[in-house]
Parts: C-alpha cells; sequence; structure tokens
C-alpha cells in the first residue's frame, strides 16, 4: 500500500505557494526579520520566494526540483539569531493555521523545517 506524501496531503504545489506566500508577507513586514531583505529588488524577492516555493514542496515529497544552495550556504554569515528563528517559526505556524493545514501535516511541516535550524541558526 502507497502512503500519500506531504506534499499531496498539503494540497500540492498550489496549496504550499499560498502558505509560502503568506509566511513571506508576515516576514517582509515583521520588524525583526523584515531586514533580512531590506535592499532586496522586487526581482531578488520573487526569486527568494519561487526557491522557497520549491524548496517546501521537495522536501514535502513532492514533484519539484530545488536548484538553490543548500540551507547553510544560503544562510552564512546572516547572523540569524535564535529569537529570529522564533519569530520566524511563529509566523510559519500562523500560516499554517490561516489555511487549516490539520495537525499531524503542520507538525510534519515543522518537523523537516526544525531539521534545518543548525544550519541557518548562527548566534544565540
Amino acid at each position: 500500500m502507497a502512503t500519500t506524501s506531504l506534499y499531496e496531503r498539503l494540497g500540492g504545489y498550489d496549496a504550499i505557494a499560498a502558505v509560502v506566500d503568506d509566511l513571506l508577507q508576515r516576514l517582509l513586514s515583521d520588524p525583526q526579520v523584515g531586514v533580512y531583505w531590506r535592499g532586496h529588488s522586487t526581482d531578488s524577492k520573487q526569486r527568494d520566494r519561487q526557491l522557497l516555493v520549491n524548496y517546501m514542496c521537495h522536501a514535502a515529497g513532492g514533484p519539484v526540483v530545488y536548484t538553490g544552495r543548500d540551507m547553510k550556504t544560503s544562510h552564512a554569515g546572516l547572523e540569524i539569531s535564535e529569537s529570529d528563528w522564533q519569530v520566524t517559526a511563529g509566523h510559519l505556524i500562523t500560516a499554517l493555521e490561516k489555511f487549516n493545514v490539520p495537525e499531524q501535516e503542520k507538525q510534519e511541516v515543522l518537523a523537516f523545517v526544525s531539521s534545518l535550524k543548525a544550519d541557518i541558526v548562527e548566534t544565540a
């Protein structure tokens, strides 16, 4: 018996993209973490958005290829703090809840995102 991928249970590409779009709006407007995009052009923000959508789809087992760099390389030198991580995680939870992502799937998303923490957070 084949199991349904997290990608499928989340609703596929469009559903994941909707959550990412909501998440990015929250992050960009947040006074603490929005600074990481300060000075980025609209084009750069769109590229970041597409990379995040592709990453999330790929990580959830979808048929999407992620062509970006690994998380450690992508975030090196940004000095992302534990506090920044917590703020971002809170926004992710809010975005998932806005779209009524069921608890099991929400926990699976949070688990694979949490597995990236050591590669992203650089300061206490």
